[in-house]
């Protein structure tokens, strides 16, 4: 049997060049994001790991499970070693670690390897992360079937800018499964035009409504109110025209169709089986596969968040008090809906949920009595009232107390100038109101969830002190099992 003879170094610079290349491109599609790999290049060889950030800290258990006491891993349909062989892959799927997103393969080139990122908790879908994931499985086969002479290094590149065709390949891959591989429309013009048209003002104004992308052999499962003429049907890439005729259907539940090439007319507000929508919401917009989220797109790129904060810090710390369960749940609801009325209208606002035992009046407009956000009636003048300057005062009991709330305290280490007063404000008021929450919604859309002086789970930047290695090691001695 052939065997690879490549340098540790060759290795290990293939390996660095593809983890950055990969974590730079997940980083602009989710947000900072760390990225790891696993793998053996022959069937007899060790396992070797590369965790520059400590991404797979704290999954020690589940890996020596996994990969030391199990051997199983070994018996996948791997091939023996022929280069010319390195794009035929046995895929690895997603290991299921809570908290991560796994995918792997085995090729003429690589015995093993399996390539891990975050799991964002606020995520459209994982399904995009997967194919870039698929992805760095191939380029990375590729480059062990070369020569080192022959390396360029253009993995880390073609990673670093693969978010668009992540989203082309997950929907290749569902359209596929759903309508086999004989079909019309072209995912990479199609996505084009989502761009292209979301770029384009009129009149000043941001795009709304939904554009829609239906096979042709469906589009008699719709029910269209009004079709064009087949000699003027706009082409798909005439972004301005098109942006005009979104007018039509914007803030109604009609839609503009495509087949893909052109638009085709307006439908009612009933889907086919299958199709692809995208939905404008002004500068912010959503890719849907009928109603399962792909991708939000922004500011002419995609992303795979849904700017939505999940708010799962505000649950976290509402856990450590002594508060009924129906109280907890409640409040919690509260909180989410008003924050989400915020994201969704793009304004920002500040929200202190007081959870002292005695009350403390924060300076602001009082309101005599509270109102009980637990009414919908009331729920939607605090929504209407967090616009205001100011933040709303909320108690555990969900009563609103106060709006327009000026909060002050002394100047604390970890301030951050950039972030504005909202949030400089927050982390000096619950430095010394250590029972109160303070939520900041900012009108970009980043939500902050700040308890005693600092923010919840807050991500820094990446430091040399955060490195665990910038190199490849055995797992074994990764794991501390020799």
């Amino acid at each position: 049997m052939k065997t690879k003879h490549h340098s540790q170094s060759f290795i290990g610079r293939c390996i660095l060049d593809t983890l950055a290349g990969l974590r730079e491109g997940l980083s602009r599609f989710s947000g900072n994001s760390r990225s790891a790999v696993i793998f053996c290049l022959n069937p007899g060889d060790p396992l070797l790991i590369c965790d520059p950030q400590n991404l797979l800290r704290g999954y020690e258990p589940k890996l020596k499970d996994l990969y030391i006491d199990n051997q199983s891993w070994r018996d996948e349909d791997c091939q023996r070693y022929d280069r010319k062989l390195y794009n035929r892959i046995a895929p690895v799927e997603n290991l299921q670690l809570d908290g991560l997103i796994s995918y792997g393969g085995c090729s003429g080139a690589v015995y093993y390897q399996v390539w891990f990122t975050e799991h964002h908790p606020n995520m459209c879908s994982i399904g995009p992360t997967e194919r870039w994931l698929e992805h760095t499985v191939l380029r990375f086969s590729h480059d062990m079937a070369n020569e080192s002479r022959l390396y360029t290094g253009i993995s880390g590149s073609f990673l670093r800018e693969y978010t668009t065709h992540a989203v082309r390949d997950y929907i290749v891959d569902q359209v596929n499964l759903r309508l086999g591989i004989d079909t019309h429309v072209r995912i990479y013009q199609a996505l084009e035009s989502v761009l292209g048209i979301s770029k384009t003002p009129e009149e000043g104004a941001v795009p709304h409504g939904e554009l829609i992308f239906v096979e042709p052999r469906l589009l008699h499962q719709l029910n269209m109110i009004a079709e064009f003429s087949s000699e003027q049907q706009p082409q798909l890439n005439h972004h301005k025209h098109i942006r005009k005729l979104l007018l039509s259907v914007e803030h109604s539940n009609n839609k503009l169709v495509s087949n893909g090439t052109r638009i085709l007319g307006v439908c009612d507000q009933h889907l086919p089986e299958f199709c692809l929508v995208a939905d404008f919401q002004g500068k912010l917009g959503y890719l849907r596969l009928n109603d399962d989220l792909v991708c939000s797109f922004e500011d002419g790129s995609f992303n795979s968040t849904t700017h939505r904060a999940k708010l799962f810090e505000v649950e976290e710390i509402l856990l450590d008090y002594d508060l009924d369960t129906s109280v907890r749940n409640s409040l919690f609801q509260v909180v989410s809906a008003l924050v989400h009325n915020a994201e969704t209208n793009g304004f920002g606002c500040t929200l202190v949920v007081d959870l002292e035992d005695d009350y403390t009046g924060i300076s602001g407009q009082l309101l005599t009595p509270p109102i009980d956000l637990q009414q919908p009636e009331s729920l939607a003048l605090a929504a209407g009232l967090s616009r205001t300057d100011g933040a709303l005062h909320i108690r555990a009991d969900q009563y609103l107390y106060a709006f327009a709330c000026l909060l002050d305290g002394l100047s604390i280490p970890g301030e951050d100038r950039a972030r504005g007063a909202r949030y400089n404000s927050a982390l000096r008021f619950t430095a010394i109101r250590n029972n109160s929450i303070v939520i900041v919604v900012s009108s970009d859309r980043p939500v902050s969830v700040i308890y005693r002086g600092v923010e919840a789970r807050k991500r820094h930047p990446f430091t040399p002190a955060d490195f665990c290695s910038l190199s490849t090691e055995l797992l074994s001695t990764w794991l501390g099992s020799d």
